[in-house]
């Protein structure tokens, strides 16, 4: 059974540990193929033609777009990054998320619309 004294007894001994290690390994690796493909081009590619489609469709929405519009372009470009053919897929990709963010847009100004109705309304 372990008391109190036998625990301060087990705490004040010192007794020196001997280290001891192997022998040292070493090897080197060799990939054959890389961890991950360079698309460095691509990247440059990808922020080209992003930037060139959003120019256009900020050229035909209204101001108050630009904000969610350049959301659903960086969106789209983290969608395109992530899947084999970044520059095939972000067009499409990006066409959604402009769709999406000019119905939530148009969502929030019927939203605005009514409430201001409602507002004059009450205070008639």
């Amino acid at each position: 059974m372990l008391n109190r004294t036998n625990f301060s007894y087990m705490n004040t001994r010192k007794r020196p540990v001997k280290t001891r290690f192997g022998p040292e390994a070493r090897f080197e690796v060799h990939p054959i193929v890389p961890a991950a493909p360079f698309r460095g081009t691509q990247e440059t590619e990808l922020d080209r033609l992003k930037t060139r489609l959003l120019r256009e469709l900020l050229a035909d929405t209204e101001p108050g777009l630009n904000a969610p519009l350049r959301r659903a372009a960086n969106e789209a470009a983290s969608l395109a990054w992530v899947t084999p053919f970044p520059l095939l897929f972000f067009p499409t990709l990006l066409e959604e998320k402009a769709r999406t963010a000019q119905q939530q847009q148009a969502r929030q100004r019927r939203i605005r619309q009514r409430t201001l109705a409602l507002v004059e309304e009450a205070a008639a």
